[in-house]
């Protein structure tokens, strides 16, 4: 049974059969649980107070409006609130996709209860100790590199003044280099740390990121000067790079 200091968790499901499952197995492993039928109704519950729901169980398939849609309401609204994908599509394209849109993790349907059970504390005790631990590098409101000014509150992004819209992911991923100036990041840690999925996403998806960024902030993306690659190793971001860049 849920106490009123439960973590509260906002299943967003059409498929009322299956919404009443989840929330009957979640509740009795102690969570609260909200169900909402339709994305607009999930965006006025977490309106109404936003801090009150601690992850989001969102399908992909919903009447109205798409997951994808309300993962990306959400994150533009500046919300970070850890997002579950559940989506009967299992292209690779799909999950990418959902990625983009700033979802923390994307599973399968149809999918085994322990899993997603297993993937629910993941992703709350990965936020629980991000609230405890500072960053390695505290940034302020606005960041600026080469041509770049960014302000990740507000996720504004201006190189040579033209504005850029990057995704929650890009940004997520951004801050990520930024925060760890001048350190050797390798893919694994980035799975981790950035995308929470330790492995579901392939090297190729962190590359094509990379490639992203290039194309955003290099003056020249093949002989990039801040986003970096360590040959077998990683990546590293510096802010005032030397006048020409190493050899990759």
């Amino acid at each position: 049974m849920a106490t009123a200091d439960a973590q509260h968790i906002l299943i967003v499901e059409d498929e009322r059969h299956l919404a009443i499952g989840i929330k009957y197995n979640f509740e009795a492993e102690g969570y609260r649980v909200t169900i909402a039928a339709d994305g607009p109704s999930a965006l006025a519950i977490i309106k109404e107070n936003p801090a009150d729901v601690q992850l989001v169980i969102l399908d992909l398939m919903l009447p109205g409006m798409s997951g994808y849609a309300v993962c990306e309401s959400l994150r533009e609204d500046g919300n970070d609130v850890p997002i579950l994908m559940l989506s009967a599509r299992t292209l690779t394209e799909d999950r990418i996709r959902g990625m983009n849109v700033g979802a923390d993790q994307y599973l399968h349907k149809p999918f085994d209860l322990d899993e997603l059970l297993a993937m629910v504390r993941n992703l709350l005790s990965r936020r629980a100790r991000a609230a405890g631990q500072p960053a390695r590098r505290k940034l302020g409101d606005e960041f600026q590199f080469g041509s770049a000014k960014i302000n990740f509150d507000t996720f504004q992004v201006t190189v040579h003044d033209r504005s850029l819209k990057l995704t929650s992911m890009e940004m997520k991923l951004l801050r990520y280099f930024i925060e760890n100036e001048g350190s050797v990041i390798s893919r694994s840690e980035l799975l981790d740390h950035v995308w929470g999925l330790s492995g579901a996403v392939t090297t190729r998806t962190i590359d094509q990121f990379i490639l992203k960024l290039r194309r955003y902030f290099e003056e020249d993306s093949a002989q990039p000067l801040h986003f970096l690659s360590v040959r077998g190793t990683g990546y590293r971001f510096v802010s005032q790079p030397a006048e020409k860049p190493p050899a990759e």
